[in-house]
C-alpha cells in the first residue's frame, strides 16, 4: 500500500512539474523555486513543518502552513535558536527547514538519498553548517534538515507531557527529525530521488539521533540504511547523567523541567510560552537541559534492551569513532590525580580494572588514559550496536576506526570526520587528507546506493560479524581492515554499563 502511495504521488508530481519553470518543484505546500547549476539543482530553506512558535512551541511538529505563488528557495532558512536563546539573522525559534541537492536530470532518475543530521550536544548546530554538493555530485541526492535543539527541542515538563496525547513531553528535536522523513517520503521522487532508498547519517549527537531513530517505532519504514560518526545510546538511564549515560526516564527529566521553570519564576507552561526564548537560552548542564529522555514512546525504552530484545528497525549500518576522541572531553583536565579521582567517583567497584585497562602514565592525561572517555562516550556504544545488530539482526554491519592526524599528534578529535566526508577540508590539508576524503565521500554514498561501501578501485572493507570483530582503519591513501582497537578494554567497559543497568 505504502508503495502504491509513493508511485501515484510521483505521477501526480511529475505531470505538475511538467508545468513548472526549470529549478521548480511542487512540494507539500506549493511550488518552490531553486538554484539551477550545471550539475545539479539545490534547494535551500524549505519548510518541511509548520514553525515551532506560540502554541506550537513543545508540541510535535504541526503540518507545514501553504504558501501562494511560487516560494524562493535559493537561501538557508534558519537554524534554531541555541547558545544564549536570541534570535539572530541565522538562528531563530522558526526553524523547521530542510535543504536538498539534487544532480537528477527528471523526477525518473530515482537516484538513492542521503539525509544529514548534524551534532552539537543537542544544543547547538544547523544544516547551514555544511554543503551537500560534493557528496551530491557523487549519484545522490544529498538532504540536510534543521531540528530543534536546547530548552526549545528537549524539555520535559508534567504539563507537558499532560497535554500530550501520548502523555508524554521531551523529544521534540527527535520528532522534527522523524517529521523531515515524512516529508522526504512524501516529496523527495519530485527531485529525482527514490523514497525506498533513503539513508540516514549523522555524527556526535547527530549519530546519536541516528541510533535513536534506528530504535524507535515511529521511524519503522523511513530509511533502508544508517550511517553514525561517533553516535550510539546503548549507556543505562541514570538520574544523574555522565557522558556515555546521558539518558533520563521522563519522571526525571520532568522533575527537572520543574526545577528549570522554578529558576524562571514561571508559575506554568503558559507562563513559559509566553517568554521570548532568550529566557530559555541557558547552559544545556543546568536542570532542564538538552538531552533525548527515555520517554516509553519516540524512545520506548533502555536502546540496549531494545536491541537485545530485537526490537529495532534492522537496516543496514556504518558506524565509527574517531581515535582520539578523548582529547576533545577532557575539558582543561588533565591532571593525571584529578582524572584518576573522577574514574573511581563515577565507575565505582570498576574503577581500578579501567584504571589498570587505560593507564594515566605520567602526571599529565596521555592518549591511553583519555581512551576511556572515548570509548565511555563513543567506542563502546559503536561497538556494542555493532555486536548487537549482527546477534539479533539480519542486515549489514560495518564498522570503522578514523585515525587520520599528523604525525605530531595522538590521533584524531571529536568532528575531525566531518569535513572528510563532506570533502571540505580546508588548505592545510595535506595529500593524503585529500585522498582520504574521496575514498570516505566513495565509501559513504557507495553505501548509501547499495547498502554496502565496497565499490571498484576501493580497499575492501569486510562486514564485521558475529565471528569476525573486524574494523576499517580510515588512515592515509590505503584504508585497512583491522581488529577492533582496546577490544579487551571495551569488555570491561561492558562489565561496567551491565552493572550499572542493575542498580
Amino acid at each position: 500500500m505504502r508503495t502504491l502511495f509513493i508511485m501515484l504521488s510521483a505521477l501526480v508530481l511529475s505531470v505538475s512539474c511538467s508545468r513548472l519553470e526549470p529549478g521548480q518543484v511542487e512540494v507539500t505546500g506549493g511550488v518552490i523555486q531553486g538554484t539551477v547549476m550545471d550539475d545539479m539543482t539545490v534547494y535551500k530553506g524549505i519548510p518541511f513543518a509548520a514553525p515551532p512558535v506560540g502554541e506550537n512551541r513543545w508540541k510535535a511538529p504541526q503540518p507545514v502552513v501553504p504558501w501562494e505563488g511560487v516560494k524562493d528557495a535559493t537561501k538557508f532558512g534558519k537554524g534554531p535558536i541555541q547558545g544564549s536563546g536570541q534570535e539572530t539573522d541565522e538562528f531563530s525559534e522558526d526553524c523547521l527547514y530542510l535543504n536538498v541537492w539534487s544532480p537528477a536530470k527528471s523526477p525518473k532518475d530515482k537516484l538513492p538519498v542521503l539525509v544529514w543530521i548534524y551534532g552539537g550536544g543537542f544544543s547547538m548546530g544547523s544544516s547551514a553548517f555544511n554543503d551537500g554538493s560534493e557528496l551530491a555530485r557523487k549519484g545522490v541526492i544529498l538532504v540536510s534538515m534543521n531540528y530543534r535543539v536546547g530548552q526549545l527541542g528537549f524539555f520535559a515538563h508534567p504539563e507537558l507531557s499532560a497535554e500530550n496525547p501520548e502523555g508524554v513531553s521531551g523529544n521534540y528535536g527527535i520528532l522534527d527529525q522523524i517529521a523531515a522523513l515524512k516529508w522526504i517520503q512524501e516529496n523527495i521522487a519530485a527531485f529525482g530521488g527514490d523514497p525506498e532508498k533513503v539513508t540516514i547519517f549523522g555524527e556526535s549527537a547527530g549519530g546519536i539521533s541516528v541510533s535513536m531513530l534506528c530504535a524507535s517505532p515511529l521511524a519503522k519504514g523511513l530509511f533502508r540504511g544508517a550511517i553514525s560518526q561517533s553516535g550510539g545510546s546503548f549507556g543505562p538511564p541514570r538520574e544523574d547523567p555522565y557522558p556515555g549515560e546521558n539518558m533520563k526516564r521522563l519522571a526525571d527529566a520532568e522533575k527537572d523541567g520543574v526545577k528549570f521553570a522554578e529558576r524562571l519564576g514561571a508559575a506554568s507552561v503558559e507562563d513559559l510560552r509566553a517568554m521570548d526564548p532568550s529566557r530559555l537560552g541557558l547552559p544545556f548542564t543546568l536542570a532542564g537541559g538538552a538531552w533525548p529522555v527515555v520517554d516509553g514512546y519516540v524512545i520506548p525504552d533502555d536502546q540496549y534492551l531494545l536491541y537485545d530484545a530485537g526490537k529495532f528497525n534492522d537496516v543496514d549500518i556504518l558506524v565509527g569513532y574517531n581515535s582520539d576522541e578523548g582529547a576533545s572531553f577532557t575539558f582543561g583536565n588533565n591532571s593525571a590525580e584529578a582524572h584518576k579521582a573522577s574514574v573511581i567517583e563515577r565507575y565505582g567497584p570498576f574503577a581500578e580494572a579501567l584504571l589498570k585497562e587505560y593507564p594515566v602514565e605520567g602526571p599529565v592525561l596521555t592518549k591511553s588514559a583519555r581512551d576511556l572517555s572515548r570509548d565511555a562516550s563513543f567506542g563502546w556504544h559503536t561497538w556494542t550496536w555493532a555486536r548487537l545488530q549482527t546477534e539479533k539482526g539480519n542486515s549489514n554491519v560495518y564498522l570503522y576506526y578514523f585515525d587520520q592526524h599528523p604525525e605530531h599528534s595522538d590521533g584524531s578529535p571529536h568532528g575531525q570526520d566531518v569535513d572528510f566526508v563532506f570533502k571540505a577540508l580546508k588548505n592545510e590539508a595535506v595529500d593524503t587528507d585529500f585522498e582520504l576524503s574521496e575514498i570516505m565521500a566513495t565509501y559513504w554514498t557507495n553505501f548509501a546506493k547499495y547498502g554496502n561501501p565496497n565499490g571498484e578501485g576501493l580497499p575492501q572493507w569486510p562486514e564485521f560479524t558475529t565471528d569476525n570483530h573486524v574494523t576499517m582503519v580510515l588512515k592515509g591513501d590505503a584504508p585497512y581492515p583491522a581488529p577492533v582497537p582496546d577490544e579487551d578494554s571495551m569488555e570491561v567497559l561492558d562489565a561496567y554499563f551491565k552493572w550499572r543497568r542493575d542498580q
